[in-house]
């Protein structure tokens, strides 16, 4: 007897891929009620501490939600508004114009995060799909795909930490870093390097944690190329930081 072929039933794993979470994502930003703003503190902070215990919690949602993507947008919200306030902190100690300053932080947001984030989640979501997925032992078992939210995902855990060294700690030492010398050169090239390099390594983590991945150390190169590039910069005189601030700010240093 033939087997039957039911019309009427979609299987479950073919649900899940087609449910539109991405509309939901979006209509959840404007509706902090529905945000769970502890969790994502919770999360910040061990990304910067022990990154490795964040993707072991991915895991367990890819177990309860069946998918690797976050469905609370209130990483991307509570990440956005920290970024807006450390951009404002920097034009008040290094901006004359008011009408400078509100462009400046447009950029930095838009630029900064938003777009250089949907190029690089496009990539690598290109990327691990196309060329890092093994191959399936038999027909039987169902393929996974890396969704482009996830990769999104990966970038905003990746950016927190580069953001701490970057926005934060470096408007802090900004004096020291901007000043003339091979000091301030030193410093400002290895805070830089480590934050660059620290982005790659989350990066990284975030697509090792994913089962049906491999060749995952790809994701680990750039680090090398930084270490490379930094010694050189360094000798080379350039100070990272004084570029991007006259790049950036009306104040000349």
């Amino acid at each position: 007897m033939l087997p039957t072929v039911s019309r009427g039933r979609t299987p479950s794993h073919v649900r899940s891929n087609s449910n539109p979470v991405f509309p939901q994502y979006l209509r959840r930003i404007v509706k902090w009620q529905q945000m769970d703003i502890e969790y994502t503190f919770w999360q910040m902070l061990h990304l910067c501490t022990s990154p490795k215990i964040v993707y072991q919690h991915t895991k367990y949602h890819k177990q309860t939600k069946n998918q690797w993507a976050r469905d609370d947008p209130a990483f991307i919200v509570v990440c956005s508004l920290l970024l807006v306030v450390s951009t404002l902190a920097y034009c008040t100690a290094y901006d004359h114009s008011t009408a400078h300053a509100v462009f400046v932080i447009i950029s930095v947001l838009l630029f900064h995060f938003y777009l250089t984030g949907v190029v690089v989640a496009t990539c690598c979501w290109f990327l691990t799909n196309n060329y890092l997925r093994e191959e399936a032992p038999n027909s039987h078992v169902v393929e996974q795909r890396v969704e482009w939210l996830y990769a999104f995902d990966v970038h905003c855990n990746s950016f927190f930490p580069m953001f701490v060294m970057l926005y934060v700690m470096h408007y802090f030492l900004s004096p020291l870093l901007v000043a003339h010398g091979f000091i301030p050169v030193l410093l400002s090239n290895l805070l830089f390097m480590v934050a660059v390099s620290s982005y790659h390594y989350l990066n990284f983590l975030g697509y090792d944690v994913l089962p049906f991945l491999e060749r995952t150390t790809f994701f680990l190169y750039p680090i090398g190329i930084v270490i490379i590039l930094s010694p050189i910069l360094t000798l080379s005189g350039f100070n990272p930081s004084r570029y991007f601030m006259n790049m950036y700010f009306s104040q000349r240093l």
